[in-house]
């Protein structure tokens, strides 16, 4: 017996003027072919991701309003039906990352205790402090990314409106990857 329990389903780096820096889109699994394929297109993520920029916005508004200031970590931006949920967190440079979530997107044997632990997880649903490890690792690759002495940050801020260029870091892309594919509920570290 198999049971499913969440995983990433695309990881998204938005910059400072609401541009996309990076997309990462990971498989999910279909019960019904019984094996891994993206659950969205890359447009339909890469239009998912822009809809996230109105809640940071919202909220960030929200928030000046009241006076409160925000952690950086938005938790859950939005449902976007029962299995994908987006969640957001925003550096102190106004760069954003989002982590959408797959809640079907991971099988596991049920026999393996592991399988049983997470079981409780999916059915309950996730905590925002679950994905918390995401976007701590999420940022320190970003870091590590600005540390590099040939990366240009500014040339992702669009002038005029035109749009940035998007990072093509072979090492930051490698680091969504393991971030991608390493999280599953109940991991404290990546």
């Amino acid at each position: 017996m198999s049971t499913a329990i969440p995983s990433i389903a695309c990881l998204g780096v938005i910059g400072r003027n609401n541009n996309p820096l990076h997309i990462s889109i990971f498989p999910s699994h279909d019960p019904a072919t019984n094996n891994f394929t993206p659950i969205r297109t890359p447009l339909q993520f890469s239009l998912l991701l822009s809809s996230t920029i109105d809640v940071f916005d919202l909220r960030a508004r929200n928030n000046a309003v009241s006076g409160v200031g925000l952690s950086g970590d938005f938790g859950l931006l939005q449902a976007v039906d029962d299995r994908l949920a987006a969640y957001g967190f925003e550096t102190n440079t106004g760069v954003r990352m989002v982590c959408v979530v797959d809640m079907r997107g991971r099988r596991v044997d049920g026999s393996a205790p592991v399988a049983a632990a997470s079981r409780g997880a999916a059915a309950a649903g996730l905590r925002d402090a679950e994905l918390k490890p995401v976007f701590r690792a999420m940022q320190s690759a970003y870091v590590r990314l600005l540390q590099n002495p040939f990366y240009d940050p500014d040339e992702h801020a669009p002038l005029g409106g035109r749009g940035g260029r998007k990072i093509t870091s072979r090492k930051f892309a490698e680091d969504m990857k393991r971030i991608g594919e390493g999280w599953t509920p109940g991991v404290t570290s990546l």
